[in-house]
């Protein structure tokens, strides 16, 4: 074997001439000997790929050479060495070369220069032609693959050729076998005629030959352009794209069976494990709870997906349907799953409270086939497969003619797919508003079972301070003086359409029921919205104390006394918001009652049965389309409807859902306008009677017609006009003293057309006199009062009628009571005495009862019919009125021309002579407020304007001087100053997202600069003022101890603000700061910035503002995500132009919580001081700035 290689020294000696004289690179270096690992400086000289070294720069000989084609070369550290010579070895730069040679060991180089370093590595790197080497290396592998694929091809072109020649030898045999029975049967055949003839004349022969070719030729030619033009036409195109459809359903079917299994395997059966061991970190209702039948879902999809995988096989013939046939009645295992979805995260999140169950979930999500997944991301999937599945099938009947097989059987399981999907999307909807009553009920202590009814809608929550009320409802001066309201009397209060709570919250954070009036039922309350008494101390104590900011609850229940329950708001705004939501609920209850009292008396029709008997309430239209889930007046939901159907539905006078007017109020701007809106209300308090369908009023009026005897009533009836002849008398129907609990339930009221002479206090019935008026949202006691001489008598009844002789008894037949819900009161009239014992007349509360006391007579049912219409649409336009008022009154200081159309509306109806007493109250306080009412964002502005003047002042505050309270609080107050003074109608297009957002949404805009320049910066600027590492570490330890300060008055959004300062590049990357900084301060750092995370669509911060008290300030960017989410993900108008009214119901649902959090201040002194720090932009720096002062005052470390 060869040991010695053959060398050409003059060869060598040549190029190293050429490399002294014409190198690519030539210079000294030091070079690193392998004996004795000392450096001994040589001259190098690059020729090509070879690498000299001499002695010097005059030797003529080489004393060394490299071949570096196939080396690496590249930079090294400074190696270690002794203190001594290391100031030495900084100046020099080192770098490596290593040859791709086996055995062969590294050379290390150094020079003194850097730029030199650099350009010896960059000219030897050059020099290893590495490039050259890479590409050859892949056009290699290019020439083998290349050289693979002819192989293959020739060993399949020379097996189709063996096979088309064994198929010729066979054909050709299977001819002459042919031929030859069919000679035979010639023969056989013209065996008598048979002529011996000579062979066929060879020229003849080949003649047909010829033409066989030929014809075989022309054939071929012909399906091989009818193959061309197909490949070529859109059909062909269109199945080629229905089969990558196919193939890539298959693939997302296979990565969804794939997750399923992960979700299966790596969590449920590990859990279900750990659930029967001896300490259990979750038991295992809470893994059924958690995971539901997650388990069938994936053993569905695996059959699903091995037909899949089976017809893939057959392919091209790609038949799916009859596999979605088997599929289709198996998916309704998916609306467990997804009803309950929110509650298994629910229970997720409450088992993650366990520390042993946090720790070992993290160690099943480390797992590397969860690829850092959560277990939050797995239980999702399941929720978006069926409207995966629907995409797809909706691509693929895109690409299936007509005229094809499958495409009936698609299009059914496409439907069935839709139908699934919105029978899903119902009960998700219809089951929110259950979890959200059982969020509640969960939290409080002591349980609550009408939150267990599925009827129970809930409404609005907030804090009201309740005051405590002594005998006759008087406020004790002592008592008040000696009360701390903040913390002794703070009520959390929660609203639903048949109850209120009131609950205190522990500090933990859990609800407790009130012993006595926890649990009050709207149905035998009544609301007194201005608390009058006459003595002049009450007064003082209740409405100059409390600036008119208190309502009142009086509650009558059957089976105990009477009790009275005073409530305090925060703010004007928010005890008009409260008192108009509560007279709504009301309203709703008594109003259903009303409804059925009068329009099931003597007839057929009932009011549950003319409304279910309205198919415009049910049944989808070209103009509405429907959900299954019910509103709480038991009406389904609107889904998509036209702006026509929204407005008969906000006016129809037998039901007005509360949510239906919130979300209207909230998101009516988006497709129509508030004129619109106003002149359909003035049109229904003119014309009442269009508020009912036609259907409904023939059903309502059909008694009245077979029981008119012989009375005829003028063709021009009362209900075609808004006057009337005058105000209808009043009478009792019977004296006896049955006690009332709300006088509007039963009050008596004479159906004939006549007048009671109220300057005549005998005309007025003894049993009468005793009774008391009242309403459901009354502001008065339930009272009567004498008239004043000012009260204008009414005119004499027609000769028709006769009037009741005073203090006299009428017979039934004589009188019909007033419906419940109609609002009597008299101010006017002073109260009638009674005898000493005697109890106030009381009625019956439940419309049963109250029904079969009503009686009309036959003649009179009409126009008693036709008051109550009346009533009721002065009642629904002056409700309307007062919610959008007194909730939404920004609309009507932007807007001049609706403010004065409201005003000539209630100007219209105070002019009307037949108004109730108690409606023209109402009406007088709407207009009042009208008038008088500002955007509370007014105040606010010209509090943060004043702010901003205070940093004109000469003398500013310091951060050490400033105590970490006074700026948790002042930043507090600035912050939820700002963030109040949103209207809620930026909240609505994504203005905040336009190109002219700064017009569109000015106050989000505010907000989000309040969050950068001023906290954000400011944190950031301060900390980095000092020099010195011990101030900026207390900065640090003092800003956290701010932000915890933050978190305990609720304002998460300074907490956010502190934290992201915190985490900003200029300060995080100051290690020397941080490691200054104490664990308590770190470990605080990190809960804080836990709880205010963005990870789960900050699920943590929603948690934690769901279980604290207002006031409060949220993260405004929480709620912008989901109205954006909520923006791109549905359109505001479905094609054929309807309203999408469930997109509007989920938009007003989060302003609901907006408004919520901005209607509840804080009680903060205002420090004039402070708030000059905080919003002094001098301290301010901007990021480059920041940045260069942070790297000046930690250098970069070197590499």
């Amino acid at each position: 074997m060869q040991k010695s290689v053959r060398f050409n020294e003059g060869h060598a000696l040549f190029l190293s001439v050429v490399a002294r004289k014409e190198g690519t690179k030539r210079g000294y270096l030091s070079k690193k000997t392998t004996e004795n690992s000392r450096w001994h400086e040589k001259f190098f000289a690059l020729y090509q790929n070879v690498f000299f070294y001499f002695e010097n720069e005059q030797s003529v000989r080489p004393a060394g050479i490299y071949l570096l084609e196939g080396c690496t070369c590249e930079s090294v550290p400074v190696p270690k060495v002794s203190t001594a010579g290391k100031e030495t070895l900084d100046k020099q730069h080192y770098f490596l070369i290593v040859f791709g040679h086996d055995g062969q060991k590294p050379l290390e180089l150094r020079t003194e220069e850097e730029n030199e370093c650099d350009e010896w590595v960059e000219a030897i790197q050059q020099a290893s032609y590495s490039d050259i080497i890479i590409e050859r290396e892949v056009l290699m592998q290019k020439y083998i693959h290349l050289v693979q694929i002819v192989e293959t091809e020739k060993v399949a072109a020379n097996q189709l050729r063996t096979q088309l020649e064994d198929q010729d030898t066979e054909i050709e045999r299977l001819k002459g076998e042919v031929l030859i029975v069919a000679l035979n049967k010639t023969n056989e055949r013209m065996w008598p005629y048979h002529v011996n003839q000579e062979d066929e004349d060879p020229d003849i022969k080949k003649i047909k030959k010829v033409q066989s070719f030929m014809r075989g030729w022309l054939c071929r030619r012909k399906w091989k352009l009818i193959v061309q033009d197909y490949i070529c036409s859109p059909h062909a195109e269109s199945m080629r794209k229905r089969n990558q459809i196919v193939f890539n359903m298959v693939e997302a079917e296979t990565e969804y069976v794939h997750q399923l299994s992960i979700l299966v395997n790596c969590f449920l059966r590990p859990l279900r494990m750990a659930a029967s061991s001896k300490k259990p970190p979750i038991s295992h209702d809470d893994v059924s709870s958690v995971f539901l039948n997650s388990e069938t879902i994936m053993f569905l999809h695996e059959i699903f997906h091995q037909g899949l995988k089976a017809r893939i096989a057959n392919w091209p013939t790609l038949v799916l349907a009859d596999l979605f046939d088997i599929l289709l009645p198996m998916l309704n295992i998916y609306q467990e799953f997804v009803r309950n979805h929110q509650y298994s995260l629910q229970v997720l999140a409450n088992c993650k409270q366990n520390r042993d169950f946090d720790k070992l979930l993290k160690q099943y999500e480390a797992n590397a086939a969860c690829e850092g997944r959560m277990l939050e991301t797995f239980l999702t999937y399941p929720m978006f497969q069926i409207p995966r599945y629907i995409i797809t099938l909706h691509e693929l009947l895109a690409h299936t003619p007509h005229e094809h097989v499958e495409r009936k059987s698609l299009e059914f399981a496409k439907s069935k797919l839709e139908e699934l999907s919105r029978v899903m999307h119902d009960e998700v909807s219809d089951t929110e508003n259950i979890r959200k009553n059982l969020a509640i009920e969960r939290m409080i202590v002591e349980g609550c079972d009408i939150l267990l009814d599925t009827s129970q809608t809930f409404v609005r929550q907030g804090s009201l301070i309740q005051l405590p009320s002594v005998e006759r409802g008087k406020l004790s001066k002592v008592r008040l003086g000696s009360l701390s309201l903040k913390k002794e009397g703070e009520r959390q209060c929660f609203l639903f359409t048949k109850h209120f709570l009131i609950c205190t919250r522990s500090s933990g954070g859990k609800l407790h029921l009130l012993k006595v009036s926890g649990v009050l039922s709207l149905i035998e309350c009544t609301l007194i919205e201005e608390t009058e008494t006459s003595d002049d101390d009450s007064k003082s104590s209740g409405g100059q104390v409390f600036g008119q900011l208190d309502f009142k609850l009086i509650i009558e229940p059957s089976d105990s006394p009477s009790f009275t329950v005073v409530l305090l708001a925060p703010s004007r705004q928010e005890k008009a918001a409260w008192t108009s939501d509560i007279s709504q609920c009301i309203d709703n209850i008594r109003c259903n009652g009303l409804m059925t009292s009068v329009f099931e008396e003597n007839s057929k029709v009932t009011v549950p049965h003319m409304i279910k008997s309205d198919m415009r309430l049910h049944k989808d239209d070209v103009d509405i389309c429907f959900s299954k889930t019910l509103n709480s007046c038991k009406v389904p939901q609107i889904r998509y409807a036209s702006v026509e159907r929204l407005l008969e539905r906000l006016t129809d006078l037998r039901f007005l859902s509360i949510d239906f007017l919130n979300t209207f109020l909230h998101t009516y701007r988006i497709f129509t306008t508030a004129a619109v809106v106003m002149d359909k209300l003035a049109d229904i308090y003119k014309k009442p009677f269009t508020s009912i369908p036609v259907r409904s009023l023939e059903l309502f009026f059909a008694t009245n017609q077979n029981n008119r005897s012989g009375d005829h009533i003028n063709d021009k009836s009362p209900r075609l006009c808004r006057k009337f002849s005058g105000p209808l008398s009043i009478s009792s129907r019977t004296s006896s003293p049955v006690r009332t609990r709300k006088l509007s339930l039963h009050s008596p009221i004479s159906a004939r057309v006549g007048g009671l002479d109220l300057t005549n206090i005998n005309s007025i019935p003894s049993s009468f006199s005793q009774s008391a008026v009242s309403s459901p949202s009354s502001a008065q006691t339930p009272t009567f009062h004498t008239p004043s001489p000012q009260t204008p008598t009414t005119t004499s009844p027609p000769p028709t009628s006769s009037s009741p002789p005073p203090g006299g008894n009428n017979t039934p037949q004589d009188q019909a009571p007033l419906p419940p819900c109609l609002p009597l009161s008299y101010p006017e009239q002073s109260p009638s005495p009674t005898t000493e014992g005697q109890e106030l007349p009381r009625v019956d509360a439940f419309c049963g009862k109250m029904r079969r006391s009503i009686l009309f007579n036959n003649s009179e049912r009409t126009c008693d019919k036709e008051f109550i219409i009346r009533r009721a649409a002065t009642n629904r336009v002056l409700n309307v009125l007062r919610h959008w008022v007194s909730k939404h009154s920004q609309d009507f200081e932007m807007n001049s021309e609706l403010k004065m159309g409201v005003i000539c509306l209630l100007e219209e109806i105070l002019r009307d002579p037949d108004l109730l007493p108690q409606e023209r109250k109402a009406t007088a306080n709407i207009l009042r407020y009208t008038q008088t009412c500002s955007p509370n964002t007014t105040a606010y502005n010209d509090i943060l304007d004043d702010s901003v003047l205070l940093t004109l002042w000469q003398q500013s505050e310091c951060f050490e001087s400033l105590s970490a309270m006074e700026l948790a609080e002042q930043i507090t107050l600035l912050d939820h100053i700002v963030f109040r003074s949103i209207p809620y109608e930026e909240f609505l297009g994504q203005g905040w997202m336009k190109v002219d957002k700064s017009e569109r949404t000015p106050y989000i805009m505010k907000t989000s600069q309040h969050f950068n320049d001023v906290s954000f910066n400011l944190v950031a600027s301060q900390i980095m003022t000092h020099t010195d590492v011990g101030s900026r570490a207390n900065s640090i330890e003092k800003w956290v101890a701010v932000a915890d300060i933050c978190r305990c008055l609720n304002n998460y959004n300074g907490v956010l603000e502190i934290t992201s300062a915190l985490n900003r590049s200029a300060i995080y990357r100051l290690k020397k700061t941080w490691a200054k900084v104490c664990k308590q301060t770190k470990a605080l750092m990190d809960k804080l910035q836990k709880t205010v995370s963005s990870e789960g669509r900050f699920k943590n911060l929603r948690e934690t503002l769901k279980n604290c008290n207002p006031p409060s300030v949220p993260y405004l960017g929480m709620y912008l995500t989901d109205l954006a989410f909520i923006e791109e993900g549905t359109p505001n108008f479905t094609e054929e132009g309807l309203v999408n009214f469930s997109k509007m119901r989920m938009i007003s649902h989060i302003i609901r919580e907006i408004r919520q959090f901005q209607q509840t201040p804080y009680r903060i002194e205002h420090q004039p001081k402070v708030t000059q720090y905080l919003l002094d932009k001098t301290l301010i720096m901007d990021e480059d700035t920041l940045y260069d002062l942070s790297l000046k005052i930690e250098p970069r470390l070197p590499a």
